[in-house]
């Protein structure tokens, strides 16, 4: 299987004035997988036939060859202009980082058209919970997002960059943050796109949203949670996030900050 099997467009996906993404993430193809819930979003992501699908990392749980290989038979089944994957930090366990390019070769760099600029930073480190981005990864970002200007920038990487509310220490964050921060203000990016926390969140800072995805098909979600994955909806150069709930409704991921309530008493 060539590298270019995974890269090329799969489905032509019908005209319109809008883009669709949807970003799946923490996965977790393994002891904690759920293949019931999965064929669920593998049916809903179907239907809806985005322009892209972005897995924002740990589409496995132990970077085992056998979930490699199972979750790229399940990813295989998707419709979609283009699937574009990251690495987390359980795809890297047990050397499974020897193996994620062979089962997942990607394109850091990813045009999909309509002004709209797909940039992947790849956060995860061997025998590492946390994430890194590192000075000269950093430094090629700022090059890489100064190019395309004038477009809807979206980058996507594993690990939060900013704390999520209910999930403890945020030791496992990406330890340089404050340096990918300021490139990503500097250059103007318009949407960040994590995993890693299993919580759904956005933060909104200006012209910049930080997105937080949850766990699409993995059984530990957090709290009250459900299983969810985002529906990003690219129109005339403004950017709207949905949260879908598997098997349930689509809200805006916004209310659930605006609703938030404290899931324990003080």
């Amino acid at each position: 299987m060539t590298k270019s099997h995974f890269r090329r467009l799969k489905y032509c996906v019908s005209a319109r004035d809008d883009m669709m993404i949807v970003q799946l993430s923490d996965i977790h193809v393994g002891s904690q997988f759920q293949d019931s819930v999965f064929e669920k979003v593998i049916s809903e992501v179907n239907t809806l036939k985005p322009d892209a699908v972005i897995v924002t990392g740990d589409l496995t749980n132990e970077g085992l060859a056998k979930e490699y290989v199972k979750c790229r038979k399940l990813l295989d089944r998707l419709e979609t202009g283009k699937i574009i994957t990251i690495s987390g930090n359980h795809d890297y366990r047990n050397t499974g980082y020897l193996m994620f390019k062979k089962y997942f070769p990607f394109e850091t760099v990813n045009e999909l058209g309509g002004d709209v600029v797909v940039v992947t930073l790849g956060t995860a480190r061997p025998d590492r919970d946390e994430g890194e981005v590192g000075y000269r990864q950093n430094l090629w970002l700022e090059r890489t997002m100064q190019k395309h200007e004038g477009k809807v920038k979206i980058l996507a990487m594993h690990h939060h960059l900013v704390g999520i509310p209910d999930t403890g220490s945020a030791r496992v964050e990406v330890i340089d943050a404050g340096d990918v921060l300021r490139t990503i203000l500097a250059t103007k990016v318009h949407l960040v796109l994590c995993g890693h926390k299993h919580r759904p969140w956005i933060w909104n800072f200006r012209d910049l949203s930080i997105v937080n995805a949850g766990t699409a098909s993995s059984e530990r979600m957090r709290g009250f949670f459900e299983n969810t994955y985002n529906i990003i909806t690219i129109k005339n150069k403004k950017v709207h996030v949905d949260l879908k709930i598997v098997g349930g409704k689509k809200i805006p991921l916004q209310s659930i900050v605006d609703n938030y309530t404290r899931s324990t008493e003080e």
